[in-house]
């Protein structure tokens, strides 16, 4: 059995398709997969939230919300605005370890990065993360900007006695600039770990079976891919 945190930079850097990409090879060669989405904001409790799209892209896997707050905010923020109970990390983790104890991968979805609270204690994904003992996933976008957040992010992880497997790329533009280019080589060093894929932008309109493809050549063998980060980054610099 395994876990792996999903954190990403900042809001809307594609945490939730890397997730799904992830789950969806994983659930194609046959393993048990559950998505675990600790708390989702910015949706009402008729909407669908990050795990419908996991569900609509990765197939039948094991999902569960443990809580939902209507206002766009962080965790803590939408639960005191809203009213509705905070989330505690031993919640969390028990609901973690319920899920990883009958399937072979369990993927815990964070709500933006690592250090976005909770509850008014200041709890976080990487109290999760320390308390599962689980490998951390950092998912970063592709330009201008990003090597600060995913140094940064890397760097909180390590202080806190977390192991950051890799960073993905959440969405990499059909037409790169010269900082995201550049980026290629310089995201493992700013995240200490290896780039372990590269996912196009707009990949969440795929159906089921173009995003399986898609997530195969986007996503490193380590995920059960096809990604060679040596030749995507001579592709891409040859373009330039």
């Amino acid at each position: 059995m395994s876990m792996l945190v999903m954190t990403g930079t900042g809001t809307g850097v594609g945490k939730t398709i890397s997730t799904a990409a992830i789950a969806a090879l994983a659930a194609g060669q046959g393993q048990r997969v559950a998505v675990l989405k600790p708390a989702q904001t910015g949706v009402g409790p008729d909407e669908p939230g990050d795990l419908a799209d996991v569900l609509r892209l990765a197939g039948p896997v094991t999902t569960r919300e443990l809580r939902r707050y209507p206002d766009p905010l962080s965790p803590e923020a939408a639960a005191r605005l809203s009213g509705l109970p905070t989330l505690a990390p031993s919640e969390i983790a028990a609901a973690a370890s319920d899920l990883n104890g009958e399937h072979d991968l369990t993927l815990i979805e964070g709500a933006g990065g690592l250090l976005v609270r909770f509850d008014a204690d200041g709890a976080t994904l990487a109290d999760v993360a320390w308390s599962l003992g689980a490998l951390v996933i950092i998912v970063a976008e592709a330009g201008l900007g990003t090597l600060n957040a995913t140094a940064l992010t890397a760097e909180v992880a390590t202080k806190r006695g977390l192991t950051v497997a890799g960073v993905i790329i959440g969405s990499w533009p059909d037409e790169p600039d010269l900082a995201a280019v550049s980026n290629l080589a310089d995201l493992p060093v700013a995240a200490g770990a290896p780039l372990l894929g590269v996912l196009p932008a707009g990949l969440g309109t795929a159906g089921p079976e173009e995003f399986a493809d898609r997530a195969r050549a986007g996503l490193s063998p380590w995920f059960g891919g096809e990604f060679d980060p040596e030749c995507f980054v001579g592709r891409a610099s040859a373009q330039k």
